[in-house]
């Protein structure tokens, strides 16, 4: 049966984009230089240091992402706008982006096509656990999507990867969601990021 993941790269004080969002910046400010630098330079520049982490993120057989994950563009879909990763994004799978606008899905080179999802947050469950059969679905974000999985009590395990800096505002995990049960799975110390794994206990 699969289970339901979060994967998501937060401030120590709990933020996943700082304010100022914008397609220049997608996870605003955060004290770098553009595509949230801070935020996710263990990914981009110490990526070796943590291919574990990486490459199991990118292990989910479907993934789900709120539509400001997905780009910059609101309201109608009228702009010819098919998310921040270019041609071949790096998911490989079906992705379903949550909306209140319809769109037809739409392919991408490498496998992945974007799925939106117009009738909820349990709806996009369904079909991602369908898509996914025995695999990993996993909540790509941004925090108000995770937040919504959270406080209605679907999600199996958190996968976070704390980075050591502060922004104090922005876009937080975790506002709003009741009170968790959480059980360390595991955690692991890299020169700029601390992976910590927990389970939902229900």
């Amino acid at each position: 049966m699969s289970r339901l993941i979060v994967n998501q790269t937060i401030t120590a004080d709990g933020y996943a984009a700082g304010v100022g969002q914008s397609e220049e910046r997608p996870f605003g400010q955060d004290g770098g230089d553009g595509w949230g630098d801070r935020l996710h330079s263990w990914m981009f520049e110490h990526g070796d240091e943590n291919r574990a982490e990486v490459e199991r993120m990118a292990g989910a057989r479907a993934h789900i992402m709120g539509r400001n994950m997905f780009g910059p563009v609101r309201g109608a879909w009228d702009s010819a706008w098919n998310g921040w990763w270019g041609d071949e994004p790096p998911f490989h799978g079906p992705v379903f982006v949550l909306t209140h606008h319809a769109r037809d899905p739409q392919p991408m080179a490498g496998g992945t096509t974007y799925h939106f999802v117009t009738d909820g947050i349990e709806a996009a469950l369904a079909r991602a656990k369908e898509a996914a059969g025995d695999g990993e679905v996993s909540i790509q974000g941004g925090a108000q999507t995770i937040n919504q999985y959270l406080a209605a009590g679907l999600v199996d395990e958190l996968r976070l990867h704390i980075v050591p800096f502060t922004l104090g505002a922005g876009s937080r995990l975790f506002d709003g969601v009741p009170p968790l049960n959480l059980e360390q799975v595991s955690a692991r110390v890299a020169s700029t990021v601390l992976h910590v794994t927990y389970r939902v206990v229900r």
